[in-house]
């Protein structure tokens, strides 16, 4: 039952069920002109005249056919055992029975290995051998357009496809073995449809005109039932049938004349109709398997940067907490570790050690929420408290390299909408970056934190430095995610800065400091329903252990 139910859902992807474009259908009109075009060129006076026998044409015609149509009838077999259309069965049992049906013919054909023909009673024989082939296929494409239905979960074949196939095989074979016993062993009981090796009997306009109505009758089935694809094709070939046998019984018939080997070259379109539309849709299922694998890949391929990005996001913003803790632990461990312990300096060093914790927690939790873009934990918060606070978190580095910090604020600073633990991490990244970038520099070293409004709705803050700067050709790329230019560096700090400022419905960005070094920039909301920070403009060089 899944097997059917998967088979309903693909039909809707191959000719079989596939309505066909107005591309499609004019391409099918073209061909139908130009056979008919062919037909009005090679037809009347010019169809009788003989311009001789050619002794390979049989051999290659018949090989030819029996190759196109066996490749066609595998190629429908195979559909059928993935989505078990009974009338998919039916077309195929059809191809075959035609690929089947042309060994016998060629085999009594006389002159293509013995001159009376290895089988039978010579063109006896091959004239009602060719008729049976000719009337054989239309009736097994009536089967198929009769053994559709509107409903394709209708027709689907419910047993072994395996089976099917193997019982249709053989009962193909089976039909095509009686029809040639009963045109050889029973050539004598049959009535005579040719003259001699050139001519044609009357009776073979009668059977010819029978083989003409059957093609027409198939012709009016299939515009009935028309729904796919492989019905409109299966219409082309059934007019290239029809304009086949014209060629070789009318006006007059006559064997190895031009209108008898135009017609056997109407066959072998007809033949090949269908194997090439069956290659031009495999083609085009490969090539959007390709496309759907490409497709797949890539987005595994972005699922799992989106969980590098992830982790390194993690692993980027615990660090510093994780560094100060452990700072912290070896200091108070020196307490500890005197002939004197010094308690009070250890105490002290163990309750930064717990903020630290604590601050990695909320750290997580400000990550979480980054990418949920969640906004409940946003309130007012004055951007010069935490620039204060960002800088106390960064004084032990800011010590180390011997930095001094400049700070300065505007007179009336508005409070900002945002995420405590969001904005400092980005004021912390943005300054750690500023010290990593004067730390290798020989010149003086200065770190400027401004906060000022900007154009009177908004807060806009400042971290310049004056370490190396960055270059040119990095300036299009540094917010790019895992692009960095530290030799330790995880590339993930500065867009995890943008995403959080972007997120505050914010933005950042950055430009080239005077003489040297970089000035990181980002524009914050400002809390319009707040109260306003009024405090006197703090500006000047602040020492570093006050840092």
């Amino acid at each position: 039952m899944a097997n059917t139910a998967a088979a309903s859902e693909e039909q809707h992807f191959v000719l079989s069920h596939l309505s066909p474009s107005l591309a499609q259908r004019r391409l099918a009109l073209a061909v139908v002109l130009a056979l008919l075009v062919a037909f009005a060129i090679t037809a009347g006076p010019l169809s009788t005249i003989q311009p001789g026998r050619i002794g390979a044409f049989v051999p290659a015609y018949a090989t030819a056919i029996f190759v196109t149509d066996l490749l066609t009838a595998v190629l429908l077999f195979a559909q059928f055992s993935i989505l078990r259309s009974r009338a998919l069965l039916a077309i195929a049992s059809g191809y075959l029975y035609t690929a089947l049906m042309v060994i016998p013919w060629m085999l009594t054909f006389p002159g293509v290995f013995t001159p009376s023909g290895l089988l039978g009673a010579g063109l006896q024989t091959t004239n009602w051998l060719y008729s049976l082939w000719h009337a054989g296929f239309p009736m097994f494409v009536i089967a198929y357009a009769l053994s559709k239905d509107a409903d394709p979960t209708k027709e689907l074949w419910h047993g072994s496809t395996g089976a099917a196939i193997l019982s249709s095989v053989a009962a193909t074979g089976a039909v095509v073995c009686a029809l040639t016993l009963l045109a050889t062993a029973g050539n004598d009981l049959m009535p005579r449809i040719s003259v001699d090796s050139v001519r044609f009997s009357t009776l073979w306009l009668y059977v010819a005109g029978c083989l003409v109505v059957l093609i027409v009758v198939n012709l009016i089935v299939l515009w009935i039932r028309r729904r796919s694809v492989l019905d409109l094709w299966l219409m082309v070939v059934m007019c290239a049938y029809l304009i086949e046998i014209c060629l070789i019984s009318f006006p007059v018939p006559i064997r190895y004349s031009i209108g008898w080997y135009a017609g056997r070259v109407f066959g072998l379109v007809s033949s090949s109709l269908v194997l090439f539309v069956l290659l031009y849709e495999i083609t085009m299922l490969y090539a959007q398997l390709l496309r759907a694998i490409g497709a797949q890949r890539r987005e595994r391929e972005a699922r799992l940067m989106t969980g590098d990005a992830v982790t390194a996001t993690i692993a980027h913003e615990v660090k510093q907490p994780l560094s100060a803790m452990i700072t912290n632990a070896d200091a108070g461990l020196r307490w500890l570790d005197r002939s004197v312990p010094d308690l009070d300096e250890a105490k002290v060093a163990f309750k930064q050690i717990a903020a630290d914790g604590r601050r990695a927690g909320a750290v997580i939790g400000s990550i979480r929420a980054m990418f949920k873009r969640d906004d409940r934990g946003r309130i007012s918060l004055d951007i010069k408290e935490l620039i204060g606070e960002a800088l106390a978190l960064a004084r032990g580095d800011l010590q180390k390299h011997r930095i001094l910090v400049h700070t300065e604020a505007d007179v009336q600073l508005p409070q900002v909408i945002g995420d405590r633990i969001q904005l400092q991490q980005v004021l912390l990244n943005l300054i750690t970056n500023a010290i990593d970038s004067m730390a290798g520099e020989d010149g003086p070293r200065v770190l400027s934190v401004k906060s000022e409004v900007h154009d009177g709705v908004g807060v806009m803050v400042s971290v310049a430095d004056t370490g190396a700067g960055i270059g040119s050709q990095d300036v299009d790329r540094i917010f790019n995610p895992l692009f960095t230019t530290k030799s330790d560096g995880m590339g993930m700090g500065l867009p995890i800065c943008r995403s959080i400022i972007e997120a505050h419905e914010g933005r950042l960005w950055v430009a080239e400091n005077t003489p040297r070094g970089a000035v990181f920039q980002f524009l914050l909301r400002a809390d319009s329903g707040g109260s306003t920070a009024v405090s006197a403009s703090v500006s000047g060089t602040v020492p570093v252990a006050a840092a």
